[in-house]
């Protein structure tokens, strides 16, 4: 046979041995293309700089930033909750409370009896005016001593009695912690202490337990 004829018989063999070659290169292809696909949808492993993967880690981050404002958020409005009211004196032993009844009173207990030392610094429990000062329980009676009513712009009232010395005159504004008087022992008392009241009224018979109340606005007692 002579050499152009097998020439040609050659060329169709090459030809389909280069068409099996690219189909079985395509074929791979294919195969991993699928691979990945079925990794990217079946929880496989996903390179890191993947697009899916950097949109799933900026959802995340935005979720947390979000979760840590918030709460940042609700410490500091406690917080601010917190700073507008204050005890009436700083270091004290709680006595008498709220309700309490016995012969020392006509009616049962109106205020939450905090024992110092007479000359204890008294501080406004929150920012107002005060309606009231002076001896004879500011006109609430005897009982009370020198006394201090101080009304609040949320609608209640605190009242601080058996004071040694009132620092603080109708009219007057005054601040949170704002030294208002000295404690004492003035008016029907058994020993140095503060009267603290908080009213609905800036009159006797309003009172509600201060205790509670000062707990709703965030101050511990």
């Amino acid at each position: 046979m002579s050499q152009r004829v097998l020439s040609r018989l050659s060329r169709p063999s090459a030809l389909r041995t280069r068409a099996g070659v690219l189909a079985a290169g395509l074929g791979v292809s294919m195969a991993v293309g699928a691979g990945s696909a079925f990794a990217a949808t079946s929880g496989g492993d996903v390179h890191s700089g993947s697009p899916v993967t950097a949109a799933a880690g900026s959802v995340h981050q935005q979720v947390t930033t979000v979760g840590a404002q918030d709460a940042k958020d609700a410490k500091k409005a406690a917080a601010k909750k917190a700073a507008t009211w204050t005890g009436p004196v700083k270091k004290y032993t709680l006595s008498a409370t709220f309700g309490l009844g016995g012969s020392r009173w006509s009616h049962k207990h109106s205020g939450q009896d905090f024992a110092v030392p007479i000359g204890t610094a008294v501080h406004a429990a929150h920012g107002g005016t005060v309606v009231k000062a002076g001896p004879n329980g500011a006109g609430d009676g005897p009982a009370y001593g020198n006394a201090i009513v101080v009304k609040h712009g949320n609608g209640t009232y605190s009242q601080y009695a058996h004071l040694s010395k009132v620092q603080v005159k109708v009219g007057q504004s005054v601040k949170t912690g704002q030294q208002i008087a000295l404690s004492g022992n003035t008016g029907n008392s058994s020993g140095p202490h503060l009267h603290f009241e908080i009213r609905t009224s800036p009159n006797y018979g309003s009172a509600v337990n201060p205790v509670n109340f000062l707990r709703s606005v965030g101050v511990k007692v």
